[in-house]
């Protein structure tokens, strides 16, 4: 039988470090299911939960707790979660005590991101589809891998209530999580880690000609500290303004520092790309046992002839694989594909990196109470709209000045 109850933090933390084996049908474990990101969310609610099968914990989530305004009712949202065995022939009996006991806690919705992969394309896949003018968007090129799991797990998600990731907005993102993403895989198909010569023999020749070039020029790549991240937003908010989206204050990047590099002191990494004594781009990296991810990025409008980007990017890897690591996860990317679709230039910059193209299962909403659920989805809805013209109109200005 299966119960969830409420769990202190150590315990959830304990049991994720549990599964850092390269195998296992858990997959991977988000960072953005780690106590600590309740830290960096700090203006959400938050709990650990565990699901114990007849008395051993067997799955751990946490949930983010979203207040309605006046109301004591809360959209639980669990990101990249929970942290379960999805491919068991049962999962549907773990979410029905979840459901229970978040109603308990007054939720009147729950949102999941169950890290299922529903399809992957390789890079030559991507690359030919792109060329072909009879393929607009990534999902009508036939994928190359499908997730054993993820047709059953989408079904029983229908079957159950649940409402399907919502469609990418009018500029090519959908809220929340991203869907698509990339993956830069470190190891062999059968776990054996790749040498640093095999994941830069994987690249495209530009991107391997532009890492040569960064070296060549000079280009120096160094690891930055908490008090470094001051430089690191300085470039970064210079990205923001240029490529037309709101930067998050310094303050956020602090804090998130401070919460995940508390919970495990290599968690979070910062990179800073110099040219003689110049910053020309800075990264951040999270790692969670065997999956590293690119979290932020910037890079000055100045020197980008010597290749900071793909010269940080490069260090990054190597010190991915180095740390055992089985996936680099440059995280999201939009489905479109034609050549005047805005996001293109970023799909062609990962797919040179010779990875793939992973399709998660996205995010799931299950509503509670409905009459709330929608005023709430209709209030985000509003948010995302302006959001996104706000994007736009900033992209409009960012292109008048160039």
């Amino acid at each position: 039988m299966i119960t969830v109850r409420r769990i202190q933090t150590k315990r959830h933390l304990d049991f994720l470090r549990g599964l850092t084996a390269p195998a296992g049908e858990y997959g991977w474990t988000s960072f953005l299911q780690t106590p600590a990101w309740a830290t960096v969310k700090s203006e959400w609610g938050s709990e650990s939960l565990g699901w114990f099968d007849d008395g051993e914990l067997v799955g751990v989530g946490l949930v983010l707790y979203r207040q309605l305004p006046k109301v004591k009712r809360y959209l639980a949202y669990l990101p990249e979660g929970p942290v379960l065995d999805w491919t068991r022939d049962d999962i549907g009996d773990f979410l029905d005590p979840m459901v229970k006991h978040l109603k308990d806690q007054g939720a009147f919705g729950i949102r999941i991101g169950p890290p299922v992969i529903e399809h992957a394309w390789s890079a030559d896949t991507i690359k030919d589809a792109i060329a072909d003018e009879n393929i607009h968007r990534l999902s009508e090129a036939t994928p190359d891998e499908t997730g054993r799991a993820g047709a059953r797990v989408h079904n029983l998600l229908r079957q159950r209530g649940w409402i399907p990731p919502r469609p990418e907005g009018p500029d090519g993102f959908a809220a929340g999580q991203p869907k698509f993403n990339f993956w830069v895989p470190l190891a062999q198909p059968d776990g054996t880690p790749k040498s640093p010569d095999e994941v830069l023999k994987g690249m495209n020749q530009l991107w391997r000609r532009n890492i040569k070039k960064a070296a060549k020029a000079g280009v120096e790549v160094t690891r930055g500290g908490r008090d470094e991240l001051a430089q690191f937003h300085e470039v970064y908010l210079e990205t923001a303004e240029r490529d037309g989206f709101t930067g998050r204050p310094l303050a956020y990047f602090e804090q998130m520092w401070d919460a995940l590099n508390g919970e495990d002191p290599d968690r979070m990494r910062l990179y800073l790309a110099h040219h003689e004594g110049d910053l020309v781009a800075a990264t951040t990296m999270v790692r969670v046992g065997h999956h590293a991810w690119y979290s932020y990025g910037a890079s000055t409008t100045e020197k980008r002839e010597v290749r900071g980007s793909n010269a940080v990017q490069w260090q990054m890897m190597q010190d991915a694989l180095a740390a055992g690591c089985l996936v680099y996860d440059m995280r999201g990317i939009t489905e479109g594909l034609e050549a005047d679709d805005p996001h293109i230039g970023l799909i062609q910059f990962k797919v040179g990196t010779g990875g793939r193209a992973v399709e998660y299962l996205g995010e799931w909403d299950l509503p509670i109470n409905r009459p709330l659920y929608a005023a709430f989805d209709a209030y985000m809805n509003r948010a995302a709209i302006k959001g996104r013209a706000t994007r736009l109109l900033g992209r409009a200005r960012a292109a008048v000045r160039r």
